[in-house]
């Protein structure tokens, strides 16, 4: 039975949440009658405003709003002018903290899976729990993962960098 994550999924430290999002089901409505549902192998965990590598450790600002929301809503941002990013939010209302999904099965790189998404700016703030063309479903599978640093953050320097926060589904 597949059922659909609610607010108490993602209103809980990112910590949880993480351990327990990896082979999830994202589900995306393309509104062409095609329901497209993706496992998730690959996220990383941005922790806060303390975390140098996370958007919210320059504060609040127009871009990271959503971040402060409570759990369950999307934040996306585009890099290199062409990829939106997905993020979760997670967490509680005022802590910012989001996970960023860098892998589904057969697509790796966040960039890719936002792109097969067909992602775009008016996904930021969506509402997972709410939305019609965006969530995340509880399929019932079981898997394991493994720890490993996030890639592609050297400007937050060796503390941050190093940290355990990318969680990689083992096959």
């Amino acid at each position: 039975m597949k059922e659909k994550l609610g607010k108490e999924f993602f209103n809980r430290d990112i910590k949880i949440v993480a351990e327990e999002l990896i082979g999830k089901l994202l589900v995306r409505n393309q509104f062409n009658g095609k329901i497209e549902k993706y496992r998730i192998t690959d996220i990383e965990m941005y922790i806060g405003e303390e975390d140098l590598a996370c958007h919210a450790s320059k504060g609040r600002t127009a871009r990271t709003e959503v971040m402060y929301a409570d759990g369950g809503m999307v934040y996306v941002y585009l890099i290199y002018g062409m990829y939106w990013l997905l993020n979760i939010v997670t967490g509680c209302k005022g802590k910012p903290q989001a996970i960023l999904i860098r892998g589904v099965v057969n697509i790796d790189g966040p960039g890719r899976v936002g792109r097969k998404l067909k992602l775009d700016k008016s996904f930021y703030g969506e509402d997972l729990t709410s939305s019609q063309r965006i969530w995340l479903e509880d399929d019932g599978f079981e898997c394991t993962f493994a720890r490993h640093p996030r890639i592609n953050i050297d400007y937050a320097g060796d503390i941050w960098k190093n940290k355990l926060y990318r969680f990689v589904m083992i096959e």
